[in-house]
């Protein structure tokens, strides 16, 4: 399917939120309930519509282990969109938020579109963080929140669009510029992966989270 544009997205966090399964049920419409860790970087795309625009969504999943934070930091060079995803049932995991955002502040644009991400809502009886301190993050740090399952399937469509959304309105706005020659967007003189050299990349794709 030709599409009108390419935005590349980021999925961060600490290993085990759950970050492979968001990017399965977002783009296969799968779940499983066990995954290895990630090693280094996944990837995965998928196209949707807005405003009867193709965009195709180039979503990149890290690994969330200190040992690989030096390889993922590379990864988030030209992304448009990104996902700060933490476990609502593991408090360490949006206790590192703080860490994670500082990460892909300094290593990417600052005008990325983020979204913060409370995954794994499902898991009621063991909630560690509740709703409303997951908010309060997001809005002191200007950003916006969902939470979500990937399990069950909540607001796993609407945490992409409506990041996706956003960015769509500024190209259209003149505030993101364009590169006509391979189709995908520049933000601020950081261009995205080209689909080429996305093939040429060496991606492990052995489980995740």
């Amino acid at each position: 399917m030709k599409s009108d544009y390419l935005f590349k997205f980021i999925l961060i966090g600490d290993s085990g939120v759950g970050k492979s399964c968001i990017l399965n049920r977002f783009t296969n419409d799968g779940f499983e309930s066990i995954y290895d860790a990630t090693i280094g970087v996944e990837f995965n795309a998928r196209a949707i519509e807005i405003l009867e625009k193709t965009i195709k969504l180039q979503i990149w999943d890290t690994a969330g282990q200190e040992t690989f934070r030096s390889i993922t930091r590379s990864y988030f060079r030209g992304s448009m969109g990104a996902l700060l995803i933490y476990d609502i049932s593991q408090r360490e995991t949006f206790n590192h938020l703080n860490s994670w955002l500082e990460d892909v502040l300094k290593h990417s644009s600052p005008d990325i579109e983020i979204m913060v991400i409370g995954n794994k809502n499902d898991l009621t009886e063991l909630r560690q963080v509740e709703y409303e301190e997951g908010e309060k993050f997001a809005k002191e740090k200007g950003l916006t929140f969902l939470e979500t399952s990937a399990k069950e399937n909540v607001n796993i469509e609407e945490s992409f669009t409506k990041i996706a959304e956003n960015i769509f309105n500024q190209v259209e706005s003149g505030e993101i510029v364009l590169n006509s020659s391979i189709k995908q967007i520049q933000l601020k003189n950081h261009p995205i992966y080209d689909e080429n050299e996305i093939e040429k990349e060496e991606v492990k794709k052995k489980g995740c989270c």
